[in-house]
């Protein structure tokens, strides 16, 4: 699997639920989500623009998507709800890996590539660091419509966070070959 058929299988409309665990305070957390997933076309203006901004050639981007969501915090009951595009730019030695376009919504922050790697099970693993946090993500298709995630979240002033998240495929089927294809890389 590369990098484009993960964004590919990944279209469509998730039911998102998450469990995350605050170290420092011994503290679980709860949320659930409603997640879209869209494939922008690479000439698409926010693909474009999100490149420009990383001073990055918009030719050498390999896929784009879109992710808009709506969710609450169990808890509190706090919602939270927002969007963001991702750009890939795979190595040009290795496409298995290359950096991660984010668009960022606070304008007094520079932005800051993520690096992404599809390890040998296409599984996928981002990491991003900026000058306060670091994170580690792993992404992967348990079956063509459920997917999983597990994050680690680590603040340079002393805090971790770890989290779980299991995505259910609500609509928006990936095309049919595509699935068989992740069902039996699945299954293998």
């Amino acid at each position: 699997m590369n990098i484009e058929e993960f964004f590919q299988l990944s279209a469509g409309k998730w039911f998102s639920h998450r469990t995350s665990q605050h170290l420092a305070f011994n503290q679980s957390e709860h949320s659930k989500s409603d997640i879209i997933v869209e494939t922008l076309a690479l000439d698409h203006p926010e693909a474009i623009k999100l490149c420009q901004k990383y001073k990055i050639n918009p030719s050498s981007a390999s896929s784009a998507s879109k992710i808009t969501w709506n969710g609450t915090t169990e808890k509190d009951q706090v919602k939270h709800s927002g969007s963001t595009v991702l750009v890939s730019v795979p190595d040009e030695d290795n496409p298995t890996q290359g950096k991660l376009l984010r668009e960022i919504v606070d304008a007094n922050k520079t932005p800051v590539a993520g690096r992404y790697k599809i390890d040998s099970d296409g599984a996928l693993i981002l990491s991003t660091e900026d000058e306060n946090i670091s994170s580690e993500e792993r992404l992967w298709f348990a079956s063509p419509n459920l997917r999983m995630r597990v994050n680690v979240l680590k603040s340079f002033g002393g805090f971790s966070i770890t989290s779980f998240t299991s995505e259910i495929r609500m609509g928006g089927f990936p095309p049919a070959e595509k699935a068989s294809e992740t069902a039996n890389s699945v299954s293998s």
